[in-house]
């Protein structure tokens, strides 16, 4: 269910302090230099979303011992964790981000609240190939795309292994994946090949596995795909395709009739040149990453642009972006976008949204918060 959807700060000593402080003085190393976290807009627009924080491994969410923190501090080691290898899809519930990694043959599994990480597919049954499309429905089920397998895989929020959906019987390139919230029906993307006709989206029963209806055919009118990368589903019920080699997103009803399209091929804001993955936020806008613009632009329903967030660039940084291609959007409007090259998932929080609030948030924060709650009221 894609429509319900650190950076971390090490802090280091520099040779000299690290010597005083092992000698008993009491002066502190000095500060972590200060990151400057984007807004955008820029000012003086007002702020819609501000760039929140970068998670690269798990030690950006696991809770650290305090005996290894003071270890740190001493000697001036960075702190390490089990990083991603080449992220694609990604998909959140209640602050769990769940990362496919086409290099680690896995799900990466960073639970925020829980301030724990663990893999999903390494072993049998489950195991996975080439995980690629992940969506969730609303119990926190998973469903993951296997593109080597040709099937979908279904997990429970732990990492059990549920169930599979469809073969390659019915697929010759799947990628993108929506469930619907109730965890009835699965829309699977085939995105296909220059050298067959498989451009299109596959509609499953989700408990039985039972194919219902095809959307769409290779082509380039109204309703027919080239080169189709992701589905995701409106908060109107509409299906929404990124229909990447037409450069457009088109919007059908769940029985499949084309209800309206969106975009054009180009190197302006609201056009586009690659666009990859699509989710759509509470209020039912279109969010869809673009990996030669380095960044995702919002759409409303109608497909007006709203605002592009983020840029194109060969240096890593807050927003910065070479090879981005999974989103998602949680229900407090948190969007976590994936990039390939610089192996993170970018977190942007909504202006509305309070620091403390919202799923993606760790206890301590939360608990930190309250006083000055109580103090305000």
């Amino acid at each position: 269910m894609k429509t319900r959807s650190s950076f971390s700060v090490f802090l280091s000593a520099v040779p000299l302090a690290c010597a005083l402080l092992i000698a008993g003085c009491a002066t502190s190393p000095p500060a972590p230099q200060a990151v400057v976290k984007p807004v955008f807009p820029s000012p003086p627009d007002e702020a819609r979303f501000y760039y929140e924080r970068s998670i690269y491994t798990s030690a950006d969410v696991v809770k650290e011992d305090k005996n290894a923190g003071l270890r740190r501090m001493l000697t001036g080691e960075s702190r390490l964790g089990e990083g991603m290898g080449k992220p694609y899809g990604v998909a959140v519930y209640h602050g769990r981000l769940f990362v496919s990694d086409t290099a680690e043959k896995a799900v990466m599994v960073f639970d925020i609240p829980g301030e724990k990480f663990f893999k999903i597919g390494e072993d049998e049954p489950g195991r996975l190939m080439m995980p690629i499309g992940l969506d969730v429905d609303a119990k926190g089920d998973l469903y993951v795309v296997d593109a080597t397998a040709k099937q979908v895989m279904v997990y429970d929020k732990d990492g059990r292994y549920l169930r599979s959906l469809g073969s390659g019987k019915y697929f010759s390139r799947p990628s993108g994946i929506a469930v619907d919230a109730e965890g009835a029906r699965v829309y699977v993307v085939d995105t296909g090949s220059v050298t067959n006709d498989e451009h299109h989206v596959r509609v499953f029963d989700a408990k039985d596995g039972k194919h219902l209806l095809d959307i769409g055919k290779r082509g380039s009118a109204k309703g027919e795909f080239n080169l189709p990368r992701d589905v995701t589903i409106g908060q109107d019920g509409l299906i929404y395709v990124v229909d990447g080699g037409n450069f457009r997103v088109q919007a059908f009803r769940p029985d499949g009739t084309f209800v309206r399209s969106f975009g054009e091929v180009g190197r302006r804001s609201g056009q586009f040149s690659r666009p990859k993955e699509a989710a759509v936020d509470p209020d039912g806008n279109i969010y869809v990453v673009d990996a030669a613009f380095g960044n995702f632009q919002i759409f409303n329903t109608q497909g007006q642009l709203l605002l592009p967030v983020g840029s194109r660039s060969e240096k890593d940084g807050p927003a910065k972006y070479m090879l981005p291609a999974g989103i998602a959007i949680d229900a407090d409007g948190r969007v976590y976008v994936a990039d390939q090259f610089f192996r993170k998932v970018d977190v942007y929080r909504p202006a509305h949204l309070p620091e403390t609030a919202g799923y993606a948030v760790k206890p301590a924060a939360r608990a930190e918060a309250k006083p000055a709650v109580k103090a305000a009221q």
